[in-house]
């Protein structure tokens, strides 16, 4: 009778360890009740600087709120996650809600984004409006005509379309127009430098590859290409990288003056340890990083 129990043991094992190695361990980056793990800059701010308390915290979800404002004066900002990423996949949930504040740029009705492959909050200027990095651009309709969501904008930066090098700022997606304040899924899947996926509602929206630094800021057509959105003191450091391809970077959300809030923020490691041997093996993981394996 113990040889029977014994094969059966070794069955179950069998049965249950290539589940284990398949299933994905999506991390929250937002706790839910704090801003833990994340920091602020806001041009013209000193870092850490929550201006007018814009970022804020309430019913676990991520708000950035202008009620506090009576103009908005070019309060351009962004808040960055703590940990660097390369291979991995970002799922989160907006929606925007009442209306822009006054001051703001016609052009940011309804208009916001999440920032990916950035540079630090650290190495921001200090009167930077927007960081080197690659976004995808999150945009509400305005109640008619057509409005995509799920494009990209290329601050500092520029990517590879058809095979060719494309500089434009930011280039549509081929999503549906989501008007009104209901909340809309997106999800991002960025290979390092190979490529970047964009999916609104489950559907693929558009995909790139070889994000790299280099096409101006946002016009390098324009002589205060580097001023006009804030003043980039570091342009020249920029300038020299141009056609550095972006293998990693930061996540940051953006107030650029509409209202929006953020929940079910997660992100799924794509890179660890890839030896089968090791126990926190992972048949999803892209990129080989064994230094992490534990046996």
């Amino acid at each position: 009778m113990i040889r029977p129990i014994f094969l059966l043991f070794l069955m179950c094992c069998a049965c249950i360890s290539p589940t284990k190695m398949d299933q994905e361990e999506w991390i929250s980056l937002f706790n839910g009740k704090d801003l833990l793990g994340w920091t602020i800059k806001f041009a013209n701010q000193d870092l850490g600087v929550n201006y007018r308390n814009t970022f804020r915290v309430q019913d676990s979800m991520i708000r950035i709120a202008y009620d506090t404002y009576d103009t908005f004066d070019n309060a351009y900002a962004h808040m960055y996650y703590k940990t660097p990423y390369s291979y991995y996949k970002l799922r989160f949930d907006y929606r925007f809600t009442g209306e822009q504040v006054k001051g703001g740029e016609d052009w940011n009705i309804r208009n916001s984004g999440i920032m990916l492959h950035s540079q630090s909050a650290e190495s921001n200027d200090y009167g930077q409006y927007f960081p080197v990095s690659i976004e995808i651009q999150l945009l509400g309709g305005l109640g008619e005509g057509d409005r995509t969501t799920g494009n990209v904008c290329t601050p500092g930066t520029a990517l590879v379309m058809d095979g060719k090098v494309d500089y434009r700022h930011c280039i549509s997606s081929n999503s549906k127009t989501y008007h009104g304040d209901g909340w809309v899924s997106a999800e991002v899947i960025v290979l390092g430098g190979e490529s970047i996926t964009h999916l609104i509602e489950n559907d693929t929206v558009l995909k790139y590859q070889s994000p790299q630094i280099g096409g101006g800021f946002t016009n390098p057509n324009r002589e205060d290409d580097w001023t006009s959105r804030g003043v980039v003191e570091s342009k020249d450091e920029w300038i020299a990288k141009d056609g550095q391809i972006l293998t990693q970077g930061y996540i940051s959300l953006q107030a650029e003056s509409h209202p929006i809030d953020f929940k079910n923020i997660q992100l799924l490691d794509l890179c660890g340890c890839k030896d089968p041997k090791a126990k926190n093996y992972k048949t999803y993981f892209i990129k080989a990083e064994n230094s992490l394996c534990e046996y």
